[in-house]
Parts: C-alpha cells; structure tokens; sequence
C-alpha cells in the first residue's frame, strides 16, 4: 500500500490529540472486495471523547491538480464510507487534509456543497508541528 505524503504527520497528530492508533492500515473486506483505510483508532480515554471509533484517511493534495485530487479523495471517501457502513457502522470516517489546502480550496462554496452531498467528516491538520487544527462533523 503506497501511504499519502502526509501519513506520519497524521498518525502523529492523533495520538497528540489523545487517540491510540488501534491499526495502520486498516483493512476492510466486502465480499471479494477489500479496501485499506489509512487508519483506525479509539480514544486512550474512551469517556473523554464517548466512546468513538474512528477511521481516518489521509490526502496529502500534492499532485498538479487540486480538483483531480478532490475527485480521487470523494471517490475514494464515498467507496470506503459505503464499506464501513456495511463491516463496522459504528466507526466514523474521517478525510484528513491539511490546513493549507482546508483554507485554500475546500472552503470554496461548490467544495462545500461536493463535501455535504457525501457527509464527509473532515480532520484538518497542520503538518509541520503535526497537530489537529479542526474537526469538522
């Protein structure tokens, strides 16, 4: 599995904000189909954050084409989303993406719309001190 620019940063991220990092990657199989989500992960203190399991994947948005990345991440998000829901429903996916690209291209209205009509969650992270800026539900 190739693993997103940015996937240490987030890793690092998450157990920064408290989570326990429970696999990496994430393997989830329908049927015949298989998928590798880039993680899963529990609260170290599940009543601090009510007990959620989470999955996360991670898009670094470093190719040439910003919007060619939005695509493959929806598409990406929707597949993994529909699989969870069906193998493990009470985990949450999450889209993690950093901060610079959050403020510079996913709070354009159209993005915003792309983003309701899937019920993304979003992570925003910032990748050189590798924290947690939001949460978006």
């Amino acid at each position: 599995m190739a693993r997103d620019f940015y996937h240490k940063n987030v890793r690092e991220a998450l157990e920064k904000d408290g989570w326990l990092i429970t696999h990496d990657p994430y393997p989830v199989k329908i049927d015949d189909v298989g998928y590798e989500i880039d993680f899963a992960a529990e609260p170290l203190i599940a009543a601090e954050k009510d007990e959620l399991k989470i999955a996360i994947e991670v898009k670094s948005f470093v190719g040439p084409s910003t919007i060619n990345e939005f695509h493959k991440a929806v598409g990406q998000f929707n597949d993994y989303a529909v699989a969870l829901e069906i193998a493990d429903p009470n985990r949450v996916l999450f889209l993690a993406i950093p901060d610079e690209v959050w403020e510079r291209f996913f709070l354009k209205p159209i993005i915003q719309k792309s983003l309701e009509r899937i019920k993304a969650k979003i992570l925003v992270f910032e990748p050189t001190q590798n924290i947690i800026i939001q949460w978006i539900k």
